[in-house]
């Protein structure tokens, strides 16, 4: 992976879209025109992009959105239209009875689950909306990390507050790409209030409190998991004088303690 023309010791996968050379988070200024290197910004010069620009598409969001499509339309197949159950949420889903039997498979699984086509028309708008914008500022494979410990924070935190409901939905995952979006912001200097990120995590966390079968455990487990991996991602290499290997690692044990907490509670 290319690492950042300003701080050498820092991975990315965004290019500058004047000058195509590679940027951090902490270098990318966010303009109408995309992503810019401070130089670029201070001089707002515009030049024609070159095909390399191509890498700053969030192809793993897609993948992760397909994913999602796909599981639904088997859900669908198996009666799950409409419906509070299918043989797929059934198989799928993560509650405290599955656990303890020894089905593990369901922290991860559950997250892929949605019950009937307005759930995962929201949880994928939401997707495709927060994966555009994180991906490419954090690098393809550091953004599926968020994604996944964030997906299995939602779990321990769904098991946590209700173990006895079989818990589905990415809902999880995108909260913590909320929290995420959120430390993003804060360490690049925006406003969380103007930029509409602020009203957007309120809202939703309004609707998690106040909707009924809404998993709140789900939700502020995602939000909190995210959050924890974008401070460990970018703020600990501004803090902390560390290998570039240690973020990455901090976040591989928050979602192995995640799992390990899940199992405990069970």
């Amino acid at each position: 992976m290319e690492t950042c023309y300003r701080h050498p010791k820092r991975e990315t996968g965004v290019r500058c879209s004047n000058c195509e050379r590679p940027i951090c988070p902490d270098c990318m200024t966010s303009t109408p025109v995309g992503m810019r290197c401070p130089e670029c910004a201070r001089q707002g010069h515009t030049t024609v992009r070159t095909m390399r620009s191509v890498t700053d598409e969030p192809a793993l969001t897609y993948v992760l959105i397909g994913i999602n499509v796909l599981v639904a339309i088997g859900s669908m197949l198996g009666g799950g239209v409409g419906t509070t159950s299918s043989s797929l949420t059934d198989d799928g889903g993560v509650s405290q009875h599955f656990i303890a039997d020894g089905e593990y498979w369901r922290l991860l699984t559950a997250g892929f689950l949605h019950v009937g086509l307005f759930h995962l028309a929201t949880n994928m708008l939401s997707l495709w909306i927060l994966g555009s914008m994180l991906e490419p500022a954090f690098g393809r494979w550091r953004f599926g990390l968020i994604y996944l410990v964030s997906l299995l924070c939602g779990s321990f935190g769904a098991l946590l507050m209700s173990p006895d409901n079989v818990t589905v939905g990415a809902s999880g995952a995108i909260f913590g790409l909320l929290g995420a979006a959120a430390v993003l912001a804060r360490n690049r200097g925006f406003s969380l209030m103007e930029s509409g990120l602020g009203i957007w995590i309120g809202l939703n966390l309004l609707i998690t409190f106040t909707i009924p079968n809404i998993s709140i455990g789900g939700h502020l487990g995602g939000l909190v998991g995210g959050g924890l991996c974008a401070l460990a991602l970018v703020d600990l290499p501004e803090r902390v004088r560390v290998s570039r290997y240690v973020p990455a690692a901090v976040c591989v044990v928050l979602g192995t303690v995640a799992v390990a907490g899940s199992i405990a509670i069970a």
